[in-house]
């Protein structure tokens, strides 16, 4: 591939112009200064490598106390953690990246040993996940433990969670970064409402299409009036399987996240972002009618390489691409993309937790040897 490559073209997305389309996905990385999972320099430092994609989507960061579900994710919603993301996108920024913040409440996939006392999970309806997150066990050691059982939200909790979603992206803003994306996907609250498998409600978030998206919508409503549509974006997964957090997104998927295109596009949101369950599967009628729903940016993420990234930009269904365990190893993805470079193979190992070992430490590319980055 060349730099005649369309991955290599800018790019408007609503209020941005990003300099290319390689876009580096959402990641929990699982390293924030304790207590008060707070992001820190090495945060700064491992973001500002990566300053060459087209825009950085943060980790998914918890809204409020009762939005976190996994141990060492840094939040968005105390003044210390809002400054350690200044220090972030200050970094970014000062290489010549874009940020989006990827604001995150994840229902019912939850612990109570990182909510507050005595609290549960909330969840649209009093479901238990069958699956795991990354929490403490009965002994104060991380690790894989199992959800507990969540509480239904009553009406205030559903206000309560709407206003936290709008006062995150204020602060994020705050904190520099060039937009939100609201994670309504991968099993997680917002697409807890979406799922006929994990809303079973009977009021008017639940039980019909438009009542399963309603929540979605408002909380886009409040976000819009807190940043701007300009700067809103959403990350929606629709057939997201039971294997992904014991999630079943299947029954109206495809009609629900047209529903939700249609009211998106009136809404004059930036861009969709679709985190693809299974990979690259979807078929060409529903690509198709989600153009047609959505004017705003498409990006897609799941699976993709330098060539079906190339080739789903070339047919016009996606306007940008986004690389997540590509990213980890190679911190100038774009640049090996524009000279046809080989890339690094990330240690699985070093995903989760640590500090600089498996994070900051991936070299650059140089034909001579490894640059420091």
């Amino acid at each position: 591939m060349t730099t005649s490559d369309l991955l290599h073209h800018p790019l408007k997305v609503g209020a941005l112009t990003l300099a290319n389309r390689v876009i580096m996905a959402p990641m929990t990385r699982a390293r924030s200064e304790q207590p008060g999972d707070v992001p820190t320099t090495l945060n700064a430092e491992y973001y500002g490598q990566r300053a060459g994609a087209g825009l950085i989507i943060s980790e998914g960061m918890p809204i409020s106390p009762s939005g976190k579900g996994y141990a060492f994710t840094p939040g968005i919603y105390t003044d210390a953690q809002q400054a350690g993301w200044k220090r972030v996108t200050d970094r970014v920024h000062a290489k010549g990246g874009l940020m989006a913040a990827q604001l995150w409440h994840v229902g019912r996939i939850s612990h109570h040993s990182v909510l507050a006392p005595n609290a549960a999970p909330l969840a649209p309806s009093a479901i238990r996940a069958r699956s795991k997150t990354f929490a403490f066990d009965d002994n104060g050691l991380p690790g894989m433990v199992d959800c507990d059982m969540p509480v239904a939200m009553d009406k205030d909790d559903i206000a309560r969670v709407v206003e936290e979603f709008a006062e995150a992206a204020r602060r994020a803003m705050a904190a520099g970064f060039d937009m939100v994306e609201l994670h309504a996907a991968n099993g997680y609250l917002l697409e807890q409402f979406l799922s006929v498998s994990t809303n079973q409600r009977t009021d008017n978030y639940g039980g019909s299409l438009i009542n399963r998206a309603r929540f979605v919508l408002e909380v886009v409503d409040a976000v819009i009036e807190a940043v701007g549509p300009e700067r809103v974006g959403i990350r929606l997964s629709p057939w997201c399987p039971p294997a992904v957090n014991d999630m079943d997104f299947q029954v109206q998927a495809r009609e629900i996240v047209l529903y939700l295109a249609t009211g998106l596009s009136a809404r004059n949101i930036a861009y969709i972002h679709l985190a693809e369950w299974p990979s690259g599967a979807y078929s060409t009628e529903f690509r198709s009618a989600l153009r047609t729903a959505f004017e705003g940016a498409i990006l897609v993420c799941g699976g993709y390489d330098q060539e079906k990234a190339t080739t789903v930009l070339e047919q016009g269904f996606a306007d940008a691409v986004a690389f997540g365990t590509a990213f980890i190893a190679n911190p100038d993805l774009p640049e090996r993309f524009a000279r046809g470079a080989p890339l690094a193979q990330a240690d699985t190992n070093t995903f989760y937790g640590g500090g600089a070992r498996g994070y900051t430490d991936y070299p650059y590319y140089s034909p001579i040897g490894a640059s420091t980055p």
